[in-house]
C-alpha cells in the first residue's frame, strides 16, 4: 500500500478524488459534517454517514464513528472508511502523509503547511505555499484542474457552471431558514415548476425541465440561500450515478501532485 491520504469532505469532488487515490492503491480516509451538504449524493462517499455503506463506480465506502478510529491500526483497505468529524481531530490519531482540502469552501478553515508532508487544497480562498502546498483549480474553462503552486484559484465567480448552456437556473436553492423535507428523488424527471421540496412550507420548484440529479439529504437543517441540489437539463438518469468530467479532471490533478511530490523525496 502506498501513503495514507486523509481527505476532508466527502462531498462530489472529494469522493471522486478519494475514488481515484484509492484505485491507485492509497490508503485513503475521508471526514464529513454529521449532516454533509453534498447533493450529488448518489456519487458522494459522505452518503455513507447516513446509510452505512455506498458504492460509487464499484469502490465502496463506509460509515464510522470517531469512536472506531482505532480501527485504522489494523485496517484491511478493501473500502474507503468515512468518519463524521468536522474538526479532523482523526489527523492527530492517524498522522497521515497527505491531507487533501477537498471542501471547497471558498475560504480556509483549519489548514496550514506543515499540517503534513503534503497538503492539498481544491478551489478558491486557499493560498498555495501559505495554507497549503498545492492548490487545484476548480472553475470550469481552459484552466480547470491546474496546479497552483504559488498563489489562489480563481476568485469565486457565483455563478454555476454551464450544463446545456443553463447556469443558475439549473440550481435548486433553499427559500429560507429551516429543515429540508423532499417531494422527488434523485433521478426523477421533472419540469419547470415541479415542487422538489419545501423548506419551513416554502415550495422549492424546479426552473427548468430534466433530471433531479442533485438534491441534499432529506431532513437537513439548511439556511436561506443554500444549494439543495439541481437539475440537469440534459435529462439523463444515468448521471446520477457517474463521476463528471470536472471531478475527475479535478482528481487527476491531486493525483499528479501526490505522485510527483513523492517521487522527489
Amino acid at each position: 500500500m502506498r501513503e495514507k491520504v486523509l481527505i476532508k469532505g466527502a462531498g462530489e469532488h472529494s469522493s471522486g478524488t478519494a475514488h481515484r487515490l484509492f484505485r491507485c492503491g492509497f490508503r485513503v480516509v475521508m471526514t464529513d459534517l454529521a449532516w454533509p451538504t453534498a447533493v450529488r449524493r448518489k456519487v458522494s462517499f459522505c452518503s455513507a454517514i447516513f446509510e452505512r455503506e455506498i458504492v460509487v463506480e464499484r469502490i465502496r465506502g463506509v460509515g464510522y464513528t470517531l469512536e472506531e478510529a482505532e480501527l485504522l491500526s489494523s485496517f484491511g483497505w478493501h473500502h474507503i472508511p468515512v468518519f463524521v468529524d468536522p474538526e479532523c481531530r482523526i489527523k492527530d490519531m492517524w498522522t497521515p502523509d497527505v491531507i487533501i482540502d477537498g471542501r471547497i469552501l471558498k475560504k480556509n478553515l483549519g489548514n496550514s503547511v506543515g499540517d503534513a508532508p503534503l497538503v492539498i487544497g481544491f478551489g478558491p480562498g486557499l493560498v498555495a505555499g501559505k495554507d497549503v502546498d498545492f492548490v487545484v483549480e476548480t472553475n470550469r474553462g481552459h484552466d480547470l484542474g491546474r496546479i497552483i503552486e504559488d498563489g489562489c484559484a480563481e476568485p469565486d465567480t457565483g455563478v454555476p457552471g454551464p450544463s446545456a448552456g443553463i447556469t443558475r437556473e439549473r440550481v435548486l436553492r433553499s427559500p429560507a431558514d429551516g429543515t429540508l423535507q423532499v417531494k422527488r428523488e434523485l433521478g426523477d424527471v421533472v419540469s419547470a415548476g415541479d415542487v422538489i421540496g419545501t423548506v419551513a412550507g416554502r415550495a422549492i420548484s424546479a426552473a427548468i425541465g430534466g433530471v433531479v440529479r442533485g438534491l441534499a439529504f432529506p431532513g437537513s437543517p439548511v439556511i436561506v440561500d443554500q444549494k439543495i441540489g439541481d437539475v440537469d437539463p440534459r435529462g439523463d438518469p444515468s448521471f446520477c450515478h457517474t463521476l463528471s468530467d470536472k471531478t475527475r479532471t479535478i482528481s487527476g490533478a491531486a493525483l499528479e501532485i501526490i505522485l510527483s511530490f513523492f517521487d522527489r523525496r
